[in-house]
């Protein structure tokens, strides 16, 4: 079997044992067997760490069900393979080369060495965040909800927000809490920290430990550090700004808020579309141009080696500097001075194409089985699903059985990645020594 299979499948047997497990009468806060529907939606949009549900679940699901809601989004966050390498390297296993090349392009590692190291760095990075995210609100829930209910409001919320799934236990998701600069601060920073990548965070980790302890040497960035933090920095200012000024007069989502609220609140929703799903407003009452923003920013997403999805800002920036090159009439593209290589020119194209593929024909067949919706929903729907987002405008417990059948396969596919799965598919790609004459071809 491929390493893409073994991915690929590893996924659904996931979706699989966590559907058994949302199906079981003690998942639920009534005690009865789960609608299997509900239960495969909730089972691949937590492993998919979309947040996307069709059933409120604070009071659908039990206890029970809300822990293997945690569990599924904790292991959808690090991934197929590095979660089972974890199990391998604490039962004392050694892993064989076949794992190290699926640990390499599961994690877009350039090489294998050191593999169970960058495990076990994935791992102690994830647990500091979501421990300090869990102390830091605890004192937001713990007076309101008492010790108990508290402290698992707080560790349920801080592994989704790191994981950037969009699940709450709240009713009204986050809005009682758009005026809390401290719920506010805590769930951005893990969402954004959670989707640049474990990469960026340790190379920020060692400047930081050089700056602190004083060595005299200085740490190049790599060029993957510059291009997620710049990019990521571009887009929340872009984005907090538009939100701010689009939505301003908007009686229903910001009009009502002092001017610090709408700051926090632009703020926020600046941060969420980054594949993390969480909201503070009412999306089904945005403007369309509030929505179109949020569509543009879903669909662009987190940052590879993180826990977000949607196209990668990385992929942006290459399409970006491409245009780039090609109206300044150069014939290298070049990013921080570094030429970029045709060969990940060539993938950034198949990722945009692939992911407009799937998101138009997703809307199209839902746009077929749910006539009655708008335009707007649909694509809004899609795209948080395909970019595993969470986001909604409240139509996804409304739609068929149908339409939730698609938006399961396309969560699946924006969590797999799109190459990934064509490769499953297809089988893995073989370089050709075959070369072909050039020819001209009209273009644009």
């Amino acid at each position: 079997m491929t390493v893409s299979r073994t991915v690929c499948l590893g996924f659904l047997t996931v979706i699989v044992i966590g559907t058994i497990l949302l199906m079981m009468p003690f998942s639920t806060s009534d005690g009865t067997w789960n609608d299997p529907i509900v239960a495969l939606f909730t089972s691949t949009s937590a492993v998919c760490v979309t947040g996307l549900s069709v059933v409120d679940p604070g009071t659908y699901f039990s206890f029970w069900g809300q822990l293997f809601m945690t569990l599924l989004v904790q292991i959808g966050g690090l991934g197929y393979m590095t979660s089972t390498t974890f199990l391998i390297l604490l039962i004392g296993r050694k892993f064989d080369l076949r794992q190290k090349v699926a640990i390499q392009q599961a994690l877009d590692r350039p090489g294998m060495s050191g593999s169970a190291q960058v495990i076990r760095s994935i791992i102690a990075t994830t647990l500091i965040f979501e421990i300090t995210g869990i102390f830091l609100l605890l004192p937001a829930f713990v007076p309101k909800f008492g010790w108990n209910q508290g402290l698992w409001l707080s560790i349920f919320h801080s592994v989704n927000a790191w994981n950037n799934a969009g699940f709450s236990l709240f009713k009204d998701n986050l809005i009682g809490y758009q005026s809390s600069l401290l719920v506010v601060f805590t769930i951005t920073m893990l969402i954004i920290f959670g989707g640049i990548g474990y990469q960026v965070i340790l190379e920020m980790y060692f400047w930081l430990r050089d700056r602190i302890l004083k060595k005299n040497h200085n740490r190049i960035f790599s060029l993957d550090f510059k291009v997620a933090t710049s990019t990521t920095i571009i887009l929340l200012v872009i984005g907090t700004i538009a939100f701010f000024c689009i939505e301003i007069r908007n009686p229903e989502t910001f009009g009502y808020l002092n001017l610090r609220g709408q700051i926090l609140v632009a703020w926020f929703q600046s941060v969420t579309p980054r594949t993390a799903g969480f909201n503070t407003i009412d999306i089904g009452k945005m403007t369309t141009a509030g929505l179109f923003i949020t569509i543009a920013l879903m669909f662009i997403g987190a940052s590879p080696g993180g826990t977000g999805g949607g196209m990668k800002t990385t992929t942006l920036r290459v399409l970006t500097s491409c245009t780039k090159t090609i109206l300044q009439g150069k014939e290298e593209v070049l990013l921080y001075d570094r030429k970029i290589a045709i060969s990940l020119i060539l993938k950034a194209v198949g990722v945009l194409v692939g992911s407009v593929a799937t998101v138009i024909l997703a809307t199209i067949l839902i746009s077929l089985t749910d006539p009655t919706l708008d335009f707007i929903q649909i694509l809004f729907e899609v795209v948080s699903a395909f970019a595993t987002v969470g986001l909604s405008t409240g139509i996804t417990a409304s739609i068929s059985t149908a339409a939730k059948l698609i938006l399961i396969l396309t969560m699946y596919i924006g969590r797999v990645g799109i190459l990934l799965l064509m490769s499953a598919v297809l089988g893995d790609p073989r370089p050709t020594r075959i070369h072909y004459p050039e020819e001209n071809l009209l273009v644009g």
